[in-house]
């Protein structure tokens, strides 16, 4: 439950405000993608920093955004969506003047700060602020326009690029913000949760171990995998992850308690969301390159040309939907991966310095039509592996993994591209190109092999059903609050 002290606006003013939000944390996902080309030959800078461009932003969006949820509900939810509102809005316009690589991948992790703040509490204030019998309208219309941001991301981040400059792609955001900070003032509600608690030393450990482990991947290519500075980061980042394992074990209030992974369905899920992401990131990240830098389609151009993929959810999620309710979410969610895997799988075959789009559009409408499936039975899934009152907290660890297995893919996958080609040439962009796409297919198919762990339908709801029974009364502090306010957020 939640008190709301003061009411200022309506339902449609939070879903205009929320949803606003959501769309801007959102694109800024996948609207860089297109721009890379333009970016590197504007500021310079070499692979790695092209990765970090991406990376710094799900890095820090990720391991920051349950701490998010829980800032908001102790010191206020409208004044924290605030806060992040304001460091998003101005990260964006230091992005959109950043005068070389460095400021920019600076900017983009001060983005992902923001982000991190504002995106939880963007559901949080919407479900203070709707009754109850229209929550799932409310929910809807918030969910299609975030799944709206990532489809269009590479197409407005291409059109932008070709027609104004790259700058724009982060331009766009200011005035959106600045508009949008009087009116979430005026308009929204205060509510705060109660007996919220932080937990700033899992957040350190798990914020230093993803960006030691994300550092050394990224750096190894460049530096040498056995150079000191790489070394470090990967053993130091591996010990500090493994310190969150711990403390999430035995600390009274994790941010993510670790008994959660006991439930099949839950660990399995989450692991085939760590690394679908992983395989779709790390693809998305070269292939817009490939599509401009070795094809020679305009940024533009190279957007719309990956709409069949990443714009195939806004169709198929209904479809989707209904399967899940008709066999249950398991068969949907691993069939979805499997063909994603099929459809990288056959753009590894037939890219060439020289490939037509009619010979990629199999794979990229396959590739679609996968993640599709995938997407909202997952939500569901996720949902349903944990107790009512956990289900705030299981849903934020499944959208942070997400992100997490973004920024690993970034920096996997660029690795084995700089590894076997470069950009030299076209050929030798194709030649580090083909065997990502094939580790990537082959990651994305153990997401399907981790999605067939999951319990069946019956089995998995009376697992949870027993569990409820045993009446486990451990659930942390301020995760029962946040359970109305997070369930969506997997669904971006």
């Amino acid at each position: 439950m939640s008190q709301q002290t003061a009411r200022r606006g309506g339902t449609v003013w939070a879903l205009v405000l929320t949803s606003t939000a959501g769309f801007m944390a959102s694109l800024d996902n996948l609207v860089v993608t297109t721009a890379l080309p333009s970016i590197r030959e504007d500021l310079g800078g070499a692979l790695d920093d092209l990765e970090w461009t991406v990376s710094a932003y799900t890095l820090t969006f990720a391991v920051l955004l349950m701490f998010g949820a829980a800032l908001g509900d102790r010191f206020g939810r409208r004044r924290l969506f605030v806060t992040g509102l304001t460091v998003f809005t101005a990260a964006s316009a230091a992005a959109a003047m950043a005068p070389g690589i460095d400021s920019l991948i600076a900017a983009r992790a001060v983005q992902g700060v923001g982000a991190a703040i504002m995106m939880p509490l963007t559901l949080t204030l919407l479900t203070a602020a709707v009754p109850a019998a229209k929550r799932g309208m409310a929910f809807g219309i918030w969910g299609a326009v975030n799944g709206l941001a990532v489809a269009s991301g590479p197409l407005i981040g291409g059109s932008l690029t070709e027609h104004v400059s790259w700058h724009w792609i982060f331009w766009l955001n200011v005035p959106i913000g600045l508009a949008l900070l009087p009116l979430a003032r005026l308009r929204l509600a205060e509510s705060y949760g109660t007996g919220a608690r932080l937990d700033p030393i899992g957040t350190v450990l798990a914020s230093g171990g993803l960006f030691g482990i994300v550092y050394g991947l990224v750096r190894g290519p460049a530096d040498g995998w056995t150079s000191s500075l790489v070394l470090t980061g990967l053993f130091a980042g591996t010990a500090l992850l493994t310190g969150f394992v711990v403390h999430g074990s035995r600390a009274a209030n994790p941010m993510l308690p670790m008994r959660l992974f006991r439930s099949r369905a839950f660990a399995g899920i989450n692991a085939a969301s760590l690394l679908m992401f992983l395989g779709m990131f790390g693809s998305i990240f070269l292939l817009s390159q490939y599509m401009q830098g070795v094809l020679g389609y305009s940024p533009t151009e190279a957007g719309l040309r990956m709409l069949p993929w990443t714009g195939m959810p806004m169709l198929i999620a209904p479809v989707a939907g209904y399967l899940a309710d008709r066999v249950g979410g398991r068969p949907v969610v691993a069939a979805g991966l499997f063909l994603q895997a099929l459809g990288l799988g056959y753009l590894a075959a037939v890219v060439t310095a020289d490939a037509s789009y009619a010979a990629q559009l199999p794979g990229l409408i396959v590739s679609g039509v996968g993640m599709s499936l995938y997407f909202a039975p997952a939500s569901h899934l996720v949902m349903s592996s944990v107790r009512e009152g956990e289900q705030g907290i299981a849903s934020g660890a499944n959208n942070a993994l997400r992100e997490v297995g973004g920024a690993l893919g970034v920096a996997v996958m660029a690795s084995i591209f700089s590894a076997q080609g470069g950009y030299e040439t076209a050929e030798a962009f194709v030649d580090g190109l083909r065997p990502a796409l094939v580790v990537g297919a082959g990651v994305v198919a153990l997401a399907g092999g981790a999605a067939l762990v999951i319990p069946g339908r019956r089995r998995s709801e009376k697992s949870v059903a027993v569990e409820d029974a045993e009446g486990v009364a451990d659930v942390v502090g301020g995760a029962a609050v946040r359970g109305d306010v997070l369930e969506v957020v997997a669904e971006r």
